[in-house]
């Protein structure tokens, strides 16, 4: 089994610093990113575009190769200090191997996304232990953006305290909870996206509480993945279960989403916590991930430490 490396931090971003949008997965809309940058600029950062960050071919934003070659080129720029997905949707797990680990090693800098982009993160933890951001400034079906989702990716990236995300308990998936406390690496985020990974993205989950969310998923497509997931071995040894927002759900009609989770997630003999605002649901917050992390289903409160630095 290969080991993961020891947790990679980037450094705090401070007012001048660059971050660079770009599109590893899906084209986005302009007009949405446009808007995006405009609050990254209230914080006092610079902002800039990847070459092929509004490229379009089919379903991608650009071919591979240009959204390899944006990717690996702002890994390249000590200037830039973060990278921010644009959006998810298709594409990132088309890449995620290419991605230029050498570069990531010798000046690390977050990377911002979530969904799709889950996987590029993933991939990081698994070859040089990078701490990324699961979150995003994401908006409602009005694509107006929580004040409460606008603050907690600032704190992510521009702060020094420990990020603190408090169970929600009107998120269906909080009656998943349990009882007791765990400690590990926090890893993990969309469950298709990194069940796409599964055997060569995934870094090993023993030992890790594994950050699980969904959106527009069908039962039954959410019960084959856990099936493969747990049985194959990859859910071996988890040390908790942190678990976000599943959303475009069917609750009314039985048996739910929730009874699935359940029947798997129970089978792990591991402390569970449910109803985390992290996802695609309503007012999504920002959370490290890779790094190590501290869940208290007691408590509802899934807590990762502040890097030294």
């Amino acid at each position: 089994m290969i080991q993961i490396p020891a947790p990679l931090w980037p450094a705090p971003l401070k007012p001048g610093d660059k971050v660079r949008f770009l599109s590893p997965a899906s084209p986005p809309e302009r007009a949405g990113v446009m808007r995006r940058a405009a609050i990254i600029r209230q914080w006092g950062l610079t902002v800039d575009f990847g070459a092929a960050a509004f490229h379009r071919h089919g379903y991608l934003a650009g071919t591979d190769e240009e959204r390899l070659a944006d990717f690996n080129a702002a890994l390249n720029d000590r200037s830039v200090r973060a990278i921010i997905a644009t959006r998810g949707g298709k594409g990132s797990y088309r890449i995620a191997d290419g991605l230029d680990f050498t570069a990531l090693r010798a000046d690390p800098k977050f990377i911002v996304g979530f969904s799709d982009i889950a996987i590029l993160q993933a991939m990081c933890i698994r070859a040089c232990g990078l701490v990324g951001i699961h979150g995003a400034l994401m908006g409602d079906d009005q694509d107006q953006i929580a004040d409460a989702t606008v603050m907690s990716l600032w704190r992510t990236l521009m702060g020094r305290d420990d990020t603190v995300i408090q169970t929600r308990p009107a998120e269906p998936t909080a009656a998943l909870t349990t009882t007791g406390t765990a400690r590990g690496r926090l890893v993990g985020g969309h469950l298709e996206t990194i069940a796409a990974g599964a055997g060569w993205a995934l870094p090993p989950l023993h030992g890790a509480i594994w950050l699980v969310e969904a959106v527009n998923m069908q039962i039954g497509q959410t019960d084959r993945i856990l099936t493969m997931l747990r049985k194959s071995g990859h859910l071996a040894g988890l040390a908790g279960v942190a678990v976000g927002q599943f959303t475009g759900f069917d609750l009314a009609r039985s048996p739910t989403v929730l009874d699935v989770l359940r029947e798997h997630l129970g089978q792990l003999h591991v402390p569970i916590l449910g109803g985390l605002p992290l996802g695609h649901g309503p007012a999504p917050l920002s959370v490290p991930v890779g790094a190590v992390a501290l869940l208290d289903a007691d408590a509802g409160q899934l807590t990762v430490p502040a890097s030294a630095g």
